[in-house]
């Protein structure tokens, strides 16, 4: 199934997505020229990862009727800056009181599904063009 997201450039460093109805900010950091009126796109990256793994562990709460009030997820990561690529994510789930002890394993592997996980393992195929403005396609 094709999916479109459309990217608009509204001024400054500022780059915006729009899926769906939805609007998706982004900036760049001051020391990059933006306003930091928004997250960068590699922290909306991250925090794709984060959330994604997030709703996975909600889901299992709510599946099981655990719930998931004080629920806490925190990612972190080492970043290289030469290279411009994070070295290695963790992700660490506060889990709620009360929380089975005998559905902590389970939680964590039903986290490891995250489709964005899966992504970044089994990158697609990039195809990036370039067109009109008078020219050729590139």
């Amino acid at each position: 199934m094709k999916k479109i997201i459309n990217v608009y450039f509204p001024g400054g460093k500022k780059v915006d997505a729009r899926i769906g109805d939805m609007l998706v900010r982004t900036d760049q950091a001051k020391g990059n020229g933006g306003e930091e009126t928004a997250p960068e796109p590699f922290q909306l990256f991250l925090a794709s990862i984060a959330t994604c793994a997030g709703i996975y562990a909600l889901e299992f709460c709510q599946a099981r009727e655990i719930p998931a009030e004080g629920m806490a997820l925190t990612l972190s990561y080492e970043f290289d800056v030469k290279k411009q690529i994070c070295e290695r994510l963790k992700i660490d789930l506060k889990l709620p009181a009360g929380f089975p002890e005998r559905y902590k394993k389970a939680v964590v592997r039903v986290m490891d599904l995250c489709s964005v996980k899966k992504n970044i393992l089994r990158p697609p195929e990039f195809v990036i063009t370039a067109n009109g403005g008078g020219g050729m396609t590139i």
